[in-house]
């Protein structure tokens, strides 16, 4: 049977994830604490990994029931440690440092700064996609965890075929109902990918012609029952989804069933 093996939250939107054994759904029909902060320039736009490849040489640990989060830089010792809500100008003096820039932390405790602004419930996966999308660089030694990092996606489902998730979006304009313990999801659309999965998740460099492999790859292996109106091209995966307000309070936990009204 289907079941959630994995959730992953992104408490600060571009850095590090972490992995947690249950989440509640926001106010906001997100996942809680998932991108609940956001660092922008002055201008107000993103400082994120899709315009800026240095922050993959931030790494970031979290200790989310004391609210302490600590960043490194990618092979230096020193550990700096901040609370993120007593620490915030400290938090944002660090960052500004390394970034060369005056930058803010901004919050958003409803259902924070998702990437689709219209589709900002989790996104979902199953694992099996994930390690066929591995085998797709099998003369590379990218690894499974590389390749999760690469595609930044919440919720992982186990013992469910590779692209499973392409059944769960229908034409543009309606949405498919699913749900996942006793969460109720509606799925949107697959999800538009940036230049973030083509790099290393770990120092930024590109791996070569990683978006050519996959877009061909992910056409070819395309499920024939697939809504294809939603590929205007290939460079798309993963599931985002809208998580109704009613379903706030509700805890997802890892072993959760996935069903789908018949």
């Amino acid at each position: 049977m289907a079941k959630l093996s994995k959730i992953l939250i992104y408490p600060i939107k571009s850095l590090d994830p972490i992995a947690v054994s249950e989440v509640e759904i926001s106010s906001g029909g997100a996942l809680k604490g998932d991108r609940e902060f956001a660092i922008f320039d002055r201008n107000g736009k993103y400082i994120n990994a899709k315009r800026n490849p240095k922050i993959h040489l931030i790494r970031a640990t979290y200790d989310l029931g004391d609210r302490f989060v600590r960043l490194q830089i990618q092979d230096r010792e020193e550990v700096f440690t901040f609370d993120l809500d007593r620490d915030r100008a400290l938090l944002v003096d660090w960052l500004s440092e390394f970034f060369g820039q005056f930058v803010e932390l901004r919050q958003n405790i409803s259902n924070g700064f998702p990437d689709d602004p219209d589709a900002w419930g989790a996104t979902v996966i199953s694992q099996s996609t994930l390690t066929t999308i591995k085998s797709w660089y099998k003369h590379s030694k990218l690894s499974l965890q590389q390749i999760r990092l690469r595609f930044r996606t919440n919720l992982e489902i186990s013992d469910i075929e590779a692209f499973w998730e392409d059944s769960l979006f229908a034409k543009s304009g309606e949405m498919v109902p699913f749900k996942i313990g006793n969460v109720h999801f509606l799925g949107t659309n697959p999800c538009q990918r940036c230049p973030v999965p083509t790099r290393d998740p770990f120092t930024g460099e590109a791996y070569p012609e990683f978006q050519k492999i996959f877009t061909q790859k992910r056409e070819a292996t395309l499920p024939v029952n697939v809504e294809r109106s939603r590929f205007n091209h290939f460079y798309r995966l993963a599931l985002n989804t809208c998580i109704p307000l009613t379903e706030s309070g509700k805890i997802l936990k890892l072993g959760d069933t996935y069903s789908k009204p018949e």
